[in-house]
């Protein structure tokens, strides 16, 4: 892992004042003024979103598959091809060097620092009735626990069983390969056992799996096909009928905040599951929250 910087080298309103008096013109302005000023903001605002949604989400991908990479066929880029050309199109993409060091060290099973890690799942039940599951690995069981449960109770939440609004899932995701599609993927998939076979936002193929056949189907499929594995893990899948319509965008910007915090204070987030839909929010409030959580 130490070796693998050599590999980067190289990311209007006119009015006319007739039997009015003159104040009525400058408050007239002022709020012509105020209006366009506020929705330039709300418009700024929302691109903004989008941009930062985009960027958390080649993060995450980046984060899976350098961790993918390291766990199956090693964490040594010079030994492994498939971890040196991810470090390299990280590396132009502009992800930070610890959080490279990070995700190859978690393939690896343990942290930066050499410590092994274990796998900590939290399950909660935020406002408005949306559950929530965490699962992390760390070097501290207890700390991570801590650390947990109280931003949660600092988000008006409280940890308590919600596992019953998802169904455990294996998945698999396999990195983009030319003329490569669900198409081609499905009756393979579908003869290894797979339960079913997407495409996700980025265009990669993913298949669903039982949870005790997650391995061998991924493995199966990429000898067959010639498929890189992207990540390959056990999922929450929310249940449909257990889903919260969102509609209210200053709650979701609440959701937002409670990922982020997750985030910022656990390095080792496998997942944030919540069982929400888009419902009647606009697409930058969507897109803001479906970036940060795993879906």
């Amino acid at each position: 892992m130490q070796s693998y910087q050599s590999l980067a080298r190289p990311c209007h309103h006119t009015y006319r004042c007739l039997s009015r008096r003159a104040t009525a013109v400058r408050s007239f302005h002022e709020a012509a003024v105020y209006q366009s000023g506020h929705s330039r903001w709300s418009k700024i605002k929302h691109d903004k979103a989008k941009v930062d949604s985009s960027k958390n989400k080649a993060r995450s991908i980046f984060a899976q598959e350098i961790a993918t990479a390291s766990k199956l066929f090693g964490g040594d880029p010079n030994f492994n091809p498939r971890l040196a050309d991810l470090i390299v199109k990280a590396n132009r993409s502009g992800f930070a060097k610890a959080s490279i060091e990070a995700a190859i060290a978690r393939g690896q099973g343990r942290s930066v620092n050499g410590a092994a890690l274990e796998t900590v799942t939290l399950e909660a039940m935020l406002p408005n009735n949306v559950g929530v599951v965490i699962d992390c690995e760390t070097d501290s069981r207890l700390r991570t626990l801590a650390d947990l449960r109280l931003i949660i109770k600092q988000h008006g939440g409280n940890a308590t069983p919600t596992g019953y609004l998802f169904t455990k899932k294996g998945r698999i995701i396999f990195a983009n390969k030319d003329n490569v599609g669900v198409d081609e993927v499905f009756e393979p998939a579908l003869e290894a056992g797979a339960l079913d076979v997407e495409e996700d936002a980025e265009g990669r193929v993913v298949v669903y799996t039982e949870t005790t056949d997650t391995k061998s189907t991924g493995e199966t499929l990429s000898t067959a096909l010639g498929l890189d594995i992207a990540s390959s893990e056990i999922i929450s899948d929310a249940n449909e009928d257990t889903k919260v319509a969102l509609t209210d965008a200053e709650a979701t910007q609440e959701l937002v905040k409670f990922a982020d915090a997750i985030q910022d204070k656990e390095s080792g987030v496998q997942g944030i599951y919540m069982n929400v839909t888009q419902g009647t929010l606009d697409e930058g409030a969507w897109a803001e929250l479906a970036s940060r959580i795993t879906a």
